[in-house]
């Protein structure tokens, strides 16, 4: 292909990528649906599985396998951005006085699916063999099958907390609050499994993982003690002007995400670890003039990545065994999450009805979880059947999310509503 033929499709792609994810972005919200929801549906339906299979001729004109590299470095640029707005605006500070709570129900909702999750693959190897998984699991992909099942999506859950109008209610703020402990453990135990496996592609050069592990530990332990006052020096006290500072960070997020992916670990922890060194403002608030911009891009540029998470989706490759893996995957990944977290906001001292709400904002896998199976996938802890499977898994828990949250306030509504009320029912005459 041509130069001006490459640039002509990937153009077209891009245009195309665009606007039928952001509009299916829109008509998911329109249906009460998460942003998110709408975009991955999207990304699925432009992939191999659907739009290759019912015109293979258009899907091969849309996209040529030309333009395959061109839309992958789109869709890590967009992530790395996204990743690092996300490193930017986590801070664990949020806590307050409910911080024992928090704790207590990240440490729970972790650690039961992560438990059930790593043990299911340890006991139904044969089904995992028959979705292409070795026969002989590797420690990594054990530990990658937990964290499949304990991770939460803390954009999409705090979207879901703020357009319900929980964002100052008590189970809104343990939700958001638990939830960033959760994804710091979730990151941190990926981080170890990906080191494991060696990060796939040849990354890693070839070094062990006890180096690996230790060149990322001094490369952690460099980044918290030198890259945050040397940035505060650089770009807060000179007051660069605003296009420059964010370049400028866009290019020290791009450049730790290459740090890491060398080291053996996928894009997406330079970016956060990036986000996370950046200092604040005076306070510890968060610059606006900063955020604002990182979070237009990402949004922006998301759809990307869901496209190439769309063509990794193998419909055309689900057995019965995966269709049954499904149904079992996401039966386990809600009754983990949900009881495990609605356990501990419980024990936490939150009423039923709290506690539940709790439970089911923390089981919205949504963006995360598809950032987490792409990981795995490009390091070879999961296979295409699999990866399939863990794909819509995290669709249907994201769906799920705002159906129980009503189901939840009406029964909640029900019991609460006082007895006086209830007396004012007709009675059936007895005279």
């Amino acid at each position: 292909m041509s130069p001006d033929a490459l640039i002509t499709h990937f153009v077209g792609a891009s245009a195309l990528i665009l606007v039928a994810a952001h509009s299916g972005g829109w008509l998911a919200r329109r249906l009460g649906q998460p942003y998110i929801v709408g975009q991955l549906a999207t990304g699925i339906a432009l992939g191999p599985s659907l739009l290759g299979s019912m015109a293979p001729d258009a899907y091969a004109a849309l996209f040529p396998a030309a333009i395959g590299p061109a839309l992958t470095g789109l869709a890590q640029f967009s992530l790395v951005v996204f990743l690092f707005a996300v490193g930017y605006e986590l801070d664990l500070k949020m806590l307050g006085v409910r911080a024992r709570s928090s704790v207590n129900v990240a440490l729970a909702s972790f650690a039961v699916p992560m438990a059930v999750g790593s043990g299911c693959a340890l006991l139904f190897g044969d089904a995992l063999h028959d979705l292409g998984m070795p026969g002989d699991l590797s420690p990594g992909m054990v530990v990658f099958a937990g964290v499949a099942l304990a991770t939460t999506a803390v954009p999409v859950l705090t979207a879901i907390v703020r357009e319900n109008g929980l964002s100052r209610t008590v189970p809104g703020v343990v939700a958001v609050s638990a939830a960033g402990v959760l994804d710091a453990i979730c990151w941190t135990v990926l981080a170890g499994a990906l080191l494991e496996a060696g990060g796939g592609d040849g990354a890693g050069g070839g070094l062990g993982w006890p180096w690996r592990v230790l060149l990322t530990v001094g490369y952690v332990a460099l980044m918290a003690c030198a890259a945050r006052p040397l940035l505060r020096l650089l770009l807060w006290r000179t007051r660069l002007e605003p296009s420059l500072r964010m370049a400028l960070l866009i290019g020290f997020a791009l450049g730790s995400a290459w740090v890491t992916h060398a080291l053996g670990l996928h894009v997406i922890f330079g970016a956060l670890l990036a986000g996370v060194v950046v200092p604040r403002e005076a306070g510890g608030t968060l610059d606006p003039d900063l955020l604002r911009p990182l979070l237009s891009v990402a949004s922006l540029l998301l759809p990307f990545f869901f496209v190439l998470s769309g063509q990794s989706v193998a419909l055309n490759s689900m057995t019965g065994t995966g269709w049954a893996a499904l149904a079992v995957v996401t039966l386990l990944a809600v009754v983990t999450k949900i009881g495990s977290g609605a356990a501990a906001a419980g024990l936490g001292g939150l009423d039923r009805h709290d506690a539940w709400t709790v439970g089911i904002l923390l089981n919205t896998r949504g963006l995360t979880e598809l950032i987490a199976l792409n990981a795995g996938l490009d390091a070879g802890l999961l296979s295409a059947p699999l990866y399939t499977v863990l794909v819509f898994m995290a669709l249907a828990t994201t769906l799920l999310t705002q159906p129980l949250l009503l189901l939840n306030a009406r029964l909640a509504t029900r019991e609460r509503r006082p007895e006086s009320a209830r007396s004012t029912a007709v009675k059936p005459y007895a005279g």
